[in-house]
């Protein structure tokens, strides 16, 4: 297993196909406290049920219990993706299955625990089943040894974006024959209260399975439809300048017409955003002609609204995300 977190694979050249142009999304996994059924947990209220999660249900009664709960929520939503996109594993191919997870705050009330442990009494203190997991990167390493994702296991941070950075980077590696199928989501757990973000935080998972169209049909499926992806970064003292929504909706359109290979016009978009400048300017690009859901603390709702939108796809949507500290992601989703 290689554990990377850095875009590693090899940028496109020049009329090359974007990321994911010949991959279907063939599987889809969501939890969240409000229902695994997409539609519902992107549109769901967001008062959070007690006891709403049971490792012992989703997952078994041993070997889950001192996993940490984004770990858990990951890999109930992965068991429902796999099922969900039929048998495409088979024995040998373990070395081409990919899988990249993108996450903001699923570490952060760990961490802060392991904190207070350290202040309070000593290293000493910590748990050895739950100390390992000072790394962020080890959060999806259960994952690959339970399903042997064997080809690479990539995990991204960025602000918000972190679920489309795992598509991007994902489906890049995959069109470039490093895998044969990819699986890549993002997963959250709350922050710790008093902590800034905490009353938008987000808890849950989702995952996707993404494969070669061919593949899929040859198993008799059609999948959900196609989900490109590609992220980049506008400057915040650029986008709360004058001009601002004028540039980001520059790099916004050039980015849909790169992943749009079939040029058909998108019919829906969807603007995932705080009030933050760089949210405001990418919200100010499109009006009153996008769809505005209000972005949480990390980066699990753009793909709770990606996963609710392909699981109801007909005609182009398009996903926009942002975050404050500059980061921007697109996903172009079509049958």
């Amino acid at each position: 297993m290689t554990t990377v977190r850095t875009l590693n694979a090899p940028a496109p050249t020049a009329g090359s196909p974007p990321p994911g142009a010949d991959l279907t999304v063939s599987g889809i996994g969501v939890v969240t406290p409000w229902g695994d059924e997409p539609k519902t947990g992107a549109a769901a209220d967001r008062p959070v049920p007690d006891g709403w999660f049971d490792h012992r249900e989703r997952l078994g009664r041993r070997g889950y219990k001192y996993l940490p709960t984004a770990t858990q929520y990951f890999l109930a939503a992965t068991r429902q993706a796999l099922a969900d996109a039929g048998d495409l594993r088979t024995p040998g191919d373990e070395e081409q299955r990919g899988a990249a997870v993108g996450c903001n705050s699923a570490a952060v009330a760990l961490h802060d625990a392991m904190d207070r442990t350290v202040l309070t009494e000593s290293a000493a203190g910590l748990s050895p089943v739950t100390a390992p997991y000072f790394s962020i990167n080890l959060f999806g390493s259960r994952l690959a040894t339970e399903h042997t994702l064997k080809a690479f296991n990539l995990t991204f941070t960025s602000p918000r974006v972190a679920g489309m950075e795992a598509l991007e980077a994902g489906t890049r590696s995959v069109t470039a024959g490093r895998a044969s199928w990819l699986l890549a989501g993002a997963t959250e757990e709350a922050l710790p209260e008093g902590q800034a973000g905490h009353e938008s935080s987000e808890r849950g998972a989702v995952a996707l399975v993404l494969e070669p169209t061919e593949a899929v049909r040859a198993r008799g499926g059609s999948g959900y439809g196609r989900c490109r992806a590609r992220t980049f970064f506008v400057p915040p003292a650029a986008a709360s300048s004058s001009g601002g929504a004028v540039r980001a909706r520059a790099r916004i359109e050039a980015t849909v017409t790169r992943l749009s290979p079939d040029g058909r016009p998108h019919h829906r978009t969807i603007v995932i955003v705080d009030d933050s400048p760089v949210g405001q300017a990418v919200a100010g690009a499109f009006g009153n002609r996008a769809e505005r859901v209000a972005a949480g603390a990390g980066s699990l709702e753009p793909m709770l609204q990606t996963a609710a939108a392909l699981a109801d796809l007909s005609d182009p949507v398009v996903i926009v995300t942002a975050a404050r500290e500059g980061n921007v992601g697109v996903a172009v989703l079509s049958r």
